[in-house]
């Protein structure tokens, strides 16, 4: 297996609190997906929603996945002013969060 080069994946699992209002968590998702253009170490950003027919999900219903160059752009990503204003908006709608990091592995066979 071939562990990909200086690059990590941020990934999030969220659950919204009952009551937010759809369109301030469209809202809230459009200010994570602008933090690509505010932040330099952050390469890329993707989200979405659960579609899995497992019903494993724990309540998790979207998921935040970020690209960085190495662990240091995770870190200066987290110190960021633009992050942490950011941060103080977003996590007190959430009822449920999971941050995860890794270094994407390609299992060559």
């Amino acid at each position: 297996m071939e562990e990909a080069k200086g690059v990590v994946k941020h990934v999030l699992l969220a659950k919204f609190k009952e009551g937010i209002p759809s369109d301030e968590i469209e809202k809230l998702i459009k200010g994570y997906a602008n933090l690509v253009n505010l932040i330099e170490p952050m390469k890329a950003f993707e989200w979405g929603t659960d579609v899995s027919i497992e019903n494993m999900n724990q309540g998790f219903t979207h998921i935040f996945e970020s690209t960085f160059e190495s662990k240091e752009g995770i870190a200066e990503y987290i110190g960021h002013p633009a992050h942490v204003d950011f941060g103080g908006l977003f996590l007190p709608a959430l009822e449920k969060v999971i941050v995860f990091d890794y270094k994407p592995t390609v299992a060559r066979f």
